[in-house]
């Protein structure tokens, strides 16, 4: 690559010359060990996935779909199923700010994606509140009997 540089006289030829400096220095320092990295360089922990993920997920979902259901058909809103969700989202999530976002982002879109959809309380509402409770159960006695201590 060098002998480029001094047969073809160019308008890049300085910036071709340091490049070819350049890729040879890396070549040569290919061979040598990196330093190491000081404790504050070290890359942040990538938060590790449970086995349990989805049906966490799911089960935030369902949560925030019974919250709006509940509140939709109830005569006044109940904050159980909202209480619900926040410890379950604490106490997973811990200091992990990427999964907080991960279960809040599950349960708002269980509660927008049937607000979109049901602006009364209908039969077929109440219903499907009752449905997903059911499916909300049979995951916590699903994950509690595989994953509980």
């Amino acid at each position: 690559m060098p002998w480029i540089c001094m047969t073809r006289p160019i308008l890049l030829f300085p910036a071709v010359c340091t490049v070819s400096v350049l890729l040879a220095g890396l070549a040569a320092a290919a061979n040598v060990a990196p330093p190491a990295k000081l404790p504050s360089e070290a890359a942040p922990s990538v938060q590790q996935a449970t086995p349990y993920d989805g049906q966490l997920n799911r089960l935030s979902e369902i949560l925030g779909t019974v919250t709006y259901l509940r509140n939709l058909c109830a005569g006044q809103p109940e904050q159980q199923w909202r209480a619900a969700a926040e410890k379950l989202i604490a106490l997973d999530a811990g200091t992990e700010p990427a999964r907080k976002q991960m279960l809040t982002a599950a349960y708002n879109r269980g509660y927008r994606a049937f607000a979109a959809v049901h602006p009364s309380c209908t039969s077929a509402a109440r219903v499907a509140e009752s449905q997903y409770r059911a499916e909300g159960a049979t995951l916590v006695r699903e994950m509690t009997a595989r994953f509980g201590n």
